[in-house]
């Protein structure tokens, strides 16, 4: 009963900042009195609880939890179905999460994804291969499933790296011990090729696992230099923050549930950065051609810019609420709101996706 209470709640948040089409605007920063760093474009509007941002050729895709992937080209834009073999669950943090287009996509249309689902009563996620055809999107195969899930520390994120093979990013879903467990799929980066096989140069044999000690990572990119770096959720309450940057190595133990912070321990890897007590919240992230690397800030509703080496190095967008999803394109930062998901404070036709001058 308080399941389906919850899930009432955040459809009806969801439906409340429903829109249909996405239109063009110019404007200098809004809200006079919040503020404010940097200057934007908008480029779309009314995005139900945007999660990713894909682009290809003059499109830009939008993934969005409730199962929907919007396509924006221009002042024109489009709410496209996906049809899955699980339907999505989506409810909290879960939901369509990760969306990127394959290597190949102008020719075959195709795209990997990473959605929670029910089975047996419980929340799980899979990754599945995604073809556009018609204005719509259809699975082809899944190429992971049963990766533990709740409504909470999903992860999400997925990534190609410059070997070409497919990285995701999971959270423990709520049961901390699961990130230490090398025979669970919860609190890890794992790593596959494109149709989903175990790579043989994987650290651990016959396991997609590539490090693990996660809590709830969200962000990957990789830099100039082809060093793989994530971003991660700390924990709430006391003592609550630590959200980390962490450079990531194949095999490597970052800790979680045993360490946060500063703490130490023999064979677990510190973060090359952590927010101490204070929280960011940190969900996207991208790398610039330099290797600064760009974080965005949920709960601390803010786009932060870090040097090289895990240093913060300045705020390149503040006073828009949350913000889910950084990616760069033609020159500019792209960024999407994320004020729909029942957790941030809504503004006029949010959610957005806001072009940055960089």
């Amino acid at each position: 009963m308080l399941r389906a209470m919850l899930l009432g709640l955040l459809l009806s948040l969801l439906l409340s900042s429903c829109g249909g089409s996405a239109p063009m605007a110019d404007q200098e920063q809004r809200n006079a009195g919040t503020e404010k760093v940097g200057s934007y474009e908008v480029v779309a509007t009314s995005l139900n609880s945007p999660w990713s941002i894909a682009f290809s050729g003059d499109s830009i895709y939008v993934s969005e939890r409730d199962g929907y992937i919007v396509k924006i080209n221009g002042t024109d834009a489009e709410r496209q179905k996906v049809h899955l073999n699980r339907p999505v669950e989506q409810l909290s943090e879960s939901g369509f999460l990760g969306f990127v287009l394959s290597g190949d996509f102008q020719e075959t249309g195709r795209a990997y994804a990473y959605h929670s689902y029910q089975e047996a009563g419980m929340m799980q996620n899979r990754i599945v291969l995604i073809e556009e055809r018609e204005g719509e999107w259809h699975e082809l195969k899944a190429l992971l499933d049963g990766i533990p899930g709740n409504i909470v520390h999903d992860g999400g994120r997925l990534a190609f790296g410059p070997d070409g093979m497919l990285y995701a990013a999971t959270g423990d879903a709520g049961q901390g011990e699961l990130a230490q467990d090398l025979n669970s799929l919860a609190g890890k980066i794992l790593r596959m090729t494109p149709d989903g096989a175990i790579p043989t140069d994987n650290p651990f044999p016959d396991s997609y696992v590539y490090s693990y000690g996660h809590r709830n990572p969200q962000g990957l990119d990789w830099d100039p230099a082809g060093r793989l770096f994530s971003v991660e959720h700390g924990p709430s309450g006391d003592p609550g923050g630590h959200d980390e940057l962490n450079l990531i190595e194949p095999g490597a133990n970052y800790g979680w549930p045993a360490v946060i912070g500063d703490a130490k321990q023999e064979g677990m890897r510190p973060p090359i950065y952590h927010t101490g007590n204070d929280t960011l919240a940190p969900s996207g992230m991208a790398i610039d051609e330099d290797g600064f690397i760009i974080v965005t800030g949920l709960a601390g509703e803010r786009l932060v810019r870090f040097t090289p080496e895990g240093k913060e190095s300045g705020v390149l967008l503040e006073g828009e609420g949350r913000i889910r999803d950084v990616r760069f394109a033609d020159g500019n930062l792209y960024v999407i709101t994320n004020n729909t998901d029942g957790r941030g404070t809504l503004r006029d036709e949010d959610d957005r996706l806001l072009k940055l001058k960089y």
